[in-house]
């Protein structure tokens, strides 16, 4: 029997996400037990006149292959890639990760080496295709969230189909705010910094890219942040989670990182010299997202939140940062969190979690839901 509610799903990606027209070519990339939503996807796109094509993800196999990456076999498959991209309109992404650690044995030069080689094909798909990346229910995300398969598998589709249309109207003024501003503070416990977004475009986020969604984000200027940071949620990257994270700043250069793996954190960081400046600053605002599961499609969305992100800068709001690194990190602010403030221009506009200026009460959870 269907489930209506993967049907829905499948129509909004199609129709909303990346708005998909007759004869368009779509890419739909996911692991084998997102399978039904894959179905749904191909029937819809062949519903509306379009060609899907499908690409099966296999964590473990990626694995192996990982372990003896060699730059030019890497090369090749970035040109395959680039091939790839080039002829579709459109890709959807429906992750169905069971173990999100199955990369951490891979050595770190490897995880460089396929950084740096797919870079320019990644890039070119993010910047100049329509894109949407999702999480499937599985029984490894249900552990991360601490919650029976049943119950997340309720969850992910309650949060992936809140009112899109509702959040995006809700978000232009904080967009406009944003792209008026100069100066930015954030202030938490063990936090204290500030930068410029002056020029940087704000980018609303309300279903287009990521399901769930739920984020306004921007870009500091890129030699303008100066202070600590300490964030208060895991912060997962190429299949290890750090804890207990905090960076500090200077002229927009990571000068000092604390964790609990501070080496292997490190040798992210020195991956090239792009990866210790800041890509990305966002605040996120989904009602049904209120705590870290370790997934960072999830946990960037929390109300009450914000992150900071060190590597590449998107181009819909670029800095001029180039990385093949690109780490979000995520800082709740509610007051069950220890509470925070953020100023822009020196004016207050979000206390423990919740906006304050009258223009952007309309993010608060209890109007969005």
């Amino acid at each position: 029997m269907r489930d209506t509610r993967l049907v829905n799903l499948a129509k909004m990606l199609i129709h909303h996400s990346v708005k998909l027209k007759p004869k368009e070519r779509v890419l739909i990339r996911g692991h084998y037990n997102a399978k039904p939503l894959m179905k749904e996807l191909i029937d819809e796109a062949y519903q509306l006149g379009a060609y899907p094509y499908i690409e099966i993800l296999d964590d473990e196999l990626d694995k192996h292959l990982a372990l003896g990456y060699e730059k030019e076999q890497l090369e090749t498959a970035a040109k395959w890639n680039m091939q790839k991209y080039d002829d579709i309109d459109a890709v959807i992404i429906a992750y169905g990760e069971e173990n999100d650690a199955e990369m951490a044995e891979v050595p770190m030069d490897k995880h460089r080496l396929r950084g740096q080689a797919m870079k320019e094909s990644t890039f070119f798909y993010v910047n100049n295709r329509r894109w949407v990346l999702l999480n499937y229910p599985t029984r490894g995300l249900a552990q991360k969230a601490g919650m029976s398969f049943s119950r997340f598998e309720d969850y992910l589709l309650d949060v992936s189909s809140v009112d899109y249309q509702k959040m995006n109207q809700a978000m232009q003024p904080l967009k406009e705010l944003m792209e008026r501003t100069d100066k930015v503070r954030l202030v938490a416990p063990e936090t204290d910094i500030q930068f410029s977004i002056k020029g940087i475009p704000a980018v609303v986020c309300s279903g287009e890219n990521n399901v769930p969604d739920g984020e306004v984000f921007t870009a500091p200027i890129k030699n303008s942040v100066n202070g600590v940071i300490r964030f208060n949620t895991p912060c997962p990257y190429q299949g290890t989670t750090f804890n207990n994270v905090s960076l500090t700043f200077k002229d927009g250069k990571l000068v000092k990182a604390v964790s609990d793996q501070l080496e292997k954190m490190n040798e992210i960081f020195d991956t090239d010299s792009g990866a210790r400046y800041i890509g990305e600053f966002a605040l996120g605002v989904n009602p049904l997202i209120t705590e870290p599961m370790g997934d960072i499609l999830f946990d960037e969305k929390i109300c009450g939140s914000l992150h900071f992100t060190p590597g590449e800068a998107y181009e819909e709001a670029d800095n001029g940062n180039r990385s093949s690194v690109h780490w979000d990190m995520v800082l709740i602010q509610r007051k069950e969190y220890g509470g925070g403030e953020i100023y822009f221009d020196d004016v207050l506009i979000r206390k423990d979690g919740l906006f304050v200026l009258p223009e952007l009460k309309g993010l608060n959870p209890d109007q969005l839901i």
